[in-house]
């Protein structure tokens, strides 16, 4: 038995998230049929990230077990000519056989697009948030600084996580402007469910002035879903990159 791992890339539009579910189309569940129709096997994937419906993914990592004796590089176009136009393998390789994409991730980046727009662009809308006035980005960026570090986020939560830990530690969490759109990039080792939704949410707000930007730290440590902001749209998130500690795991490679 041999494990395959891979990087995938996706726009999330038309899934109902990463996970695979009985009743609905996912990235997950798509990808296991592009492997049983090439390998004849029914599989269970093992991935890094469990992006919500909606959400797009530049470098998410899965792996899985296989007794396929097709070399670990070429996964990657055999599959690609099983799976949709919106997903697609960006590489694949053989990895160890304890390699665990979410286990041993010990980084991950988000990015959250915002358009400063009262009409989003047919071409733009799956991929940013519009908001239909202009946003205070220095504002903004007062409030992700106090986002940094190790904290209990449970302020940033939503309901039905499958994690009893609310500790997390974010190592960056920045917001600038790239051409017209804002971006609010956060790093860390891990998140949870609509984390960076929330953050976005709540750091829209302080750039409206709806909020004030040094109550961040105060949202923080009263570790009350309440007192953050609104769940921004999906859309606007993707998930650019992973590392990990091995070279022979990189998806830089």
């Amino acid at each position: 038995m041999r494990r395959i791992a891979l990087t995938i890339a996706y726009d999330g539009t038309a899934y109902s998230g990463w996970q695979a579910q009985a009743n609905a189309v996912t990235v997950e569940g798509t990808l296991r049929d592009a492997i049983r129709k090439l390998c004849g096997e029914d599989v269970v994937t093992l991935g890094a990230s469990r992006t919500d419906a909606g959400v797009h993914a530049l470098g998410n990592v899965v792996a899985w077990d296989t007794e396929s004796p097709i070399p670990g590089e070429r996964f990657a176009p055999a599959l690609n000519s099983f799976l949709p136009d919106d997903i697609r393998v960006m590489r694949s390789w053989e990895a160890d056989a304890a390699f665990h994409p979410r286990f041993d991730a010990h980084k991950k980046r988000y990015e959250y697009r915002i358009a400063c727009a009262r009409t989003v662009s047919p071409l733009r809308c799956r991929y940013v948030c519009g908001v239909p006035e202009q946003l205070d980005i220095a504002a903004m960026q007062r409030g992700a600084e106090q986002f940094v570090g190790t904290h209990d986020y449970s302020a940033f939560c939503a309901a039905g996580a499958q994690t009893e830990s609310k500790i997390r530690t974010v190592t960056r969490c920045e917001v600038y402007r790239e051409a017209d759109e804002i971006v609010i990039g956060v790093e860390g080792d891990g998140f949870l469910y609509n984390m960076i939704r929330i953050l976005a949410g709540t750091l829209i707000e302080m750039g409206r002035g709806a909020k004030d930007p040094e109550s961040l730290t105060a949202i923080l440590e009263s570790q009350d879903r309440t007192k953050a902001g609104p769940t921004a749209p999906p859309q606007g998130l993707t998930l650019i990159k992973i590392w990990y500690e091995s070279s022979e795991t990189s998806i830089e490679k």
